[in-house]
């Protein structure tokens, strides 16, 4: 059977539960997928080595091709884009910043040293989001960087925190598109902290001069990220859940970001997403798989991506709810784990458009919670994979199996050349 008779099949198997499913494709073109760009490289950026010190991220593998340069790491990219339906922006971190060969601190970084991005996204018509980099840096000292009790130290990060809300002003005025910059500090201690209060404080007033330049929300948005704990911070994390939820409840339009792997093991981001909007105006997402814990893993077609998309449709959500990926593979081939987990996230999505929540809430707002419970296992039957692969066709992407083969032959023709 082609492909365009399944389809209509699949259609007409929807259509019986009340499901438009040209709708959903429609509304999932429209669904922007922010692609972290630190998968490319293993979070190593383009800064002089020199200024790697000072703690990062811990990437696991060895798998030939990594990026070296900023042209490699677009070109991975656009490859990667070529091969996922829908809408894309790519998320910057300040540490891959271009200065020609000049030594620039992260606390005088530019517009200007990010001038070959912002042309390379012109040139392909999409938008960029960004990251200030509180890690990796000989001035990440003692754990600590806009939390610490060193005023110089303090000083030095919040201005980096100043110069990249400028930059993302940039982009968005640019670009056209809005810039979400995201502020994540892995400031913390490694054993019991007497006072927890303290750097709490100190966090929340940097963080108050850090925002209180006002730029437009049309040029870009603001978002602070929690996390459970980290490597070398395991005692005790300044930007706590309960932290950064106080402060985007009492700053408004500041965002809330999620990280999957950012919680305790037995919580999950699908839960937290309809509370937290109760009560900030809008979350980004950042969707990665946590293996054991924030191990940032591909992002696989599983229960939790599936109900993360899930909430973001059943709740009307879609306008308030930014959705990036977040993780790095070294152990395979980058430029496929890219494409696996954001094909994955947009087949998600396409899956929650389909679902016919209308006759679900009509079952529970019923009390009918045995037709509830029936039904939602009666519909994972239905033939969600054929639309997404004529889904697919229609926007000019690989279908099923046949991006592989692409993925294959790039590794062989430029991956496997990288020395």
């Amino acid at each position: 059977m082609g492909l365009e008779k399944a389809y209509g099949h699949a259609k007409e198997r929807f259509a019986k539960w009340g499901v438009d499913t040209d709708k959903a494709m429609a509304a999932v073109k429209n669904f922007t997928l922010s692609l972290h760009c630190w998968q490319g490289d293993d979070v190593t950026g383009f800064e002089d080595f020199a200024e790697m010190a000072g703690g990062g991220t811990l990437v696991t593998g060895g798998y030939p091709g990594r990026a070296r340069t900023p042209e490699e790491l677009r070109a991975d990219l656009e490859l990667v884009m070529s091969m996922i339906p829908g809408k894309q922006k790519v998320s910057l971190h300040a540490k891959y910043a271009e200065t020609s060969g000049k030594k620039v601190g992260r606390n005088e970084l530019q517009p200007e040293h990010f001038a070959n991005w912002v042309d390379w996204a012109k040139d392909l018509g999409i938008g960029l989001d960004f990251n200030p980099t509180f890690f990796a840096h000989p001035m990440f000292k003692d754990g600590f960087s806009i939390a610490s009790a060193d005023e110089g130290v303090r000083r030095y990060w919040i201005d980096h925190g100043k110069s990249s809300r400028k930059i993302a002003e940039h982009f968005g005025k640019t670009l056209g598109k809005t810039c979400v910059t995201n502020f994540w500090m892995a400031d913390g201690y490694k054993d019991i902290p007497i006072d927890r209060v303290a750097p709490r404080q100190r966090m929340k007033d940097a963080l108050d001069e850090i925002f209180s330049e006002k730029i437009d929300r049309a040029y870009n948005r603001d978002a602070v990220e929690s996390k459970l704990f980290g490597i070398g911070v395991e005692s005790y994390t300044v930007g706590s859940n309960e932290f950064f939820m106080g402060y985007t409840s009492q700053n408004k339009e500041i965002l809330l970001c999620m990280d999957a792997g950012h919680y305790h093991p037995s919580e999950v981001i699908s839960e937290k997403i309809s509370s937290a909007l109760l009560f900030v105006s809008e979350v980004l997402l950042h969707v990665s798989r946590p293996v054991r814990w924030d191990s940032d893993h591909v992002v696989v077609y599983d229960d939790e991506l599936k109900s993360i998309a899930q909430e973001i449709v059943r709740g009307g959500f879609a306008d308030r709810v930014h959705f990036g990926l977040d993780y790095f593979d070294a152990s395979i081939n980058r430029v496929a784990a890219w494409t696996i987990g954001a094909r994955n996230a947009v087949k998600a999505m396409l899956a929650a458009y389909l679902e016919p929540v209308d006759v679900l809430k009509k079952a529970e707002n019923e009390g009918d919670w045995t037709s509830r419970l029936a039904l939602l296992e009666i519909f994972k039957d239905l033939p969600y994979g054929v639309v997404w692969d004529y889904f697919c066709s229609l926007n000019g992407v690989p279908v099923r199996e046949e991006w592989l083969a692409k993925a294959k032959d790039y590794e062989r023709d430029v991956l496997s050349k990288r020395k």
